[in-house]
């Protein structure tokens, strides 16, 4: 069967892609093992940050209108603060904007863009199916699929996540360091409200992050040493509740457990490249950084987004493969990342050696920024996009 590109994942950056080429002249094949798990009573553990930058872009692809409104948290303020008596607050209200983010629960997302690629002209959804065999031809992409069918193309988008099996097949070399950390995520009821507000600390044992949730609800990442982070996988749920409300320094009261916790290891990995001949890499198949920053998600939409605009834009009769036309974006996109990547690694070795002197200068840091409002401001606006 012979389409225009192929998109291997149909995860959040893969579906968005999907979706944005909707109204493309491409014919589009997107190949998935699984479909999304369907809408449970609860919370999902997984809840990301979206940026005004990628909430636009959502907007954009006529996702963001159908998402369930009472799931979906404005965050307006955010309390920043270190291991010592370092702080750093932001405020949408004082850089002049709506809000800095929305949170949104991973399932929500992934659910309302799978609907919507199954309802999409010129796009074949093949699922559930797996790839088992590639071959790079001059003018041509072969996918073989563990379910007997080969699928011919221009254009291959792996989209295949932080292990990628295009990425693999296709010799792209990716630099990674494990930084030897698990995230250990869940999401609790709290005695007090939130106020749509974002909490983060910079702790000796790890950087914790409480998000808002609708009502009296947040959603918790503990980015912390393995060890550590296995202790607290064993607690019972009482003991781990404690823990939580007792390293945010009680700022919520007392915390009731409503999503058992989970953990994923942590990792830093750049690529050199994310094009090659008839290839383009988007989502964490490109990149992966450390979840402190929150915008790990954020990177992988605006991949999609540039990749899309980038094949759009390609005058009818050029070849959606060649790689002088996917550089674009490739340039495209190497900035944002390689500044987050850097920004994030900086500051997880900053905060992670427990010496005096560094813990002065980083406390110190933050108290420099929260007492320059141009330059806070000035992060806030690069932050949202």
């Amino acid at each position: 069967m012979r389409f225009d590109i192929i998109i291997v994942g149909a995860g959040l950056a893969g579906a968005s892609l999907a979706a944005a080429l909707k109204r493309s002249r491409y014919r589009v094949a997107l190949v998935e093992g699984r479909p999304p798990a369907p809408a449970g009573p609860g919370w999902d553990s997984r809840i990301y940050a979206v940026s005004p930058a990628a909430q636009g872009f959502l907007q954009e692809i006529g996702a963001w209108q159908h998402f369930d409104a009472r799931r979906l948290t404005p965050v307006y303020d955010m309390a920043i603060r270190g291991d010592g008596n370092g702080r750093l607050d932001f405020s949408a209200y004082d850089s002049g904007v709506d809000r800095l983010a929305w949170i949104v629960e991973s399932g929500l997302m992934q659910r309302e863009l799978w609907e919507s690629v199954r309802r999409q002209d010129r796009l074949a959804l093949f699922c559930p199916a797996q790839p088992q065999r590639l071959e790079m031809r001059g003018d041509a992409v072969l996918l073989g699929l563990t379910s007997g069918e080969t699928l011919e193309a221009k254009l291959l988008v792996g989209a295949d996540g932080a292990d990628s099996w295009v990425r693999a097949q296709a010799g792209l070399q990716a630099d990674t360091l494990l930084y030897g950390e698990m995230g250990v995520v869940a999401n609790f009821e709290s005695e007090k409200s939130h106020h749509n507000t974002a909490f983060q600390w910079f702790r000796t044992d790890g950087v914790l992050a409480w998000l808002p949730l609708p009502g009296n609800r947040i959603s918790v990442v503990w980015s912390t040493p393995e060890a550590h982070a296995h202790t607290l996988l064993g607690l019972d749920e009482a003991s781990f509740c404690r823990r939580i409300a007792d390293a945010g320094g009680g700022q919520l009261g007392a915390l009731t457990l409503l999503t058992p916790p989970a953990a994923f290891p942590l990792r830093l990995m750049r690529m050199p490249r994310i094009v090659g001949k008839r290839l383009a890499l988007v989502g964490d198949a490109a990149h992966a950084i450390h979840p402190l920053s929150g915008h790990g998600i954020n990177l992988g939409f605006l991949d999609a987004r540039e990749l899309a605009q980038a094949l759009r834009e390609l005058p009818d009769h050029c070849d959606c493969g060649d790689e002088r036309a996917l550089r674009r974006y490739e340039r495209a996109r190497a900035e944002e990342v390689a500044l987050l990547q850097s920004a994030t690694h900086g500051l997880q070795r900053l905060f992670r050696p427990q010496h005096p002197a560094l813990s002065a200068i980083r406390n110190l840091g933050l108290n420099l920024v929260d007492s320059l409002p141009v330059v806070r401001n000035l992060l806030v606006r690069y932050a949202l996009g």
